[in-house]
């Protein structure tokens, strides 16, 4: 596929295509999509996002996130892990996320593991990164055919987390997860960000 196929250009900037012309969808490529996280929580929120993408787009994700955060109290794991049934009811009737049975209870189930993890002594983001060996893979790509769904790094990011018992964690998830928080810089080379990331 040519490079002038991958990329847009609304505004003067050259940008991934999966952005095209949406405003929120322009600014969180711009600010935030490939940016390193390297903390815990905000790994947290944003890994349990994704899996909330499941079958979904980004976009429909991103435009209840404020919504999420409202509900699941700034995805706080330490709140989170002590939701019972009556909240767990009460998200199931919240028509600002995604109400899905499944993904309310897999929230709960990875606050409970995060917890776990953080009475251990374990750094949420050490353990996260140490995937990638602690720094950014940045691949080069030259258009949107070079884009992958998975890699060798989110098999076993994906592996090593069903081990431990989380949920919605899939490959493709883990490799999304990978891309939105800086572990994979997989903006095209053509992309005024991926210098930047």
């Amino acid at each position: 596929m040519a490079e002038t196929e991958s990329l847009t250009d609304i505004d003067g900037k050259k940008r991934c295509w999966w952005c095209g012309d949406d405003p929120e969808y322009m600014a969180y490529h711009d600010t935030e999509w490939g940016v390193p996280i390297h903390d815990d929580q905000k790994l947290f929120e944003l890994l349990n996002l994704e899996g909330a993408q499941a079958g979904l787009s980004w976009i429909t994700i991103l435009r209840k996130r404020d919504n999420y955060r409202e509900a699941f109290d700034d995805f706080d794991p330490a709140k989170i892990a002590q939701y019972d049934q009556a909240k767990i009811d009460e998200l199931l009737n919240n028509v600002g996320i995604v109400r899905n049975k499944l993904k309310v209870n897999a929230f709960i189930t990875n606050a409970k593991l995060y917890m776990e993890m953080q009475s251990a002594g374990e750094s949420f983001s050490e353990y996260l990164w140490s995937f990638v060996d602690g720094k950014t893979i940045n691949k080069g790509l030259e258009s949107r055919s070079d884009v992958q769904a998975t890699s060798p790094e989110s098999d076993a990011m994906c592996k090593a987390l069903k081990k431990r018992g989380f949920k919605f964690i899939g490959s493709t998830v883990c490799y999304a997860f990978m891309q939105s928080a800086g572990m994979v810089n997989d903006h095209l080379v053509g992309c005024f960000r991926h210098k930047e990331c």
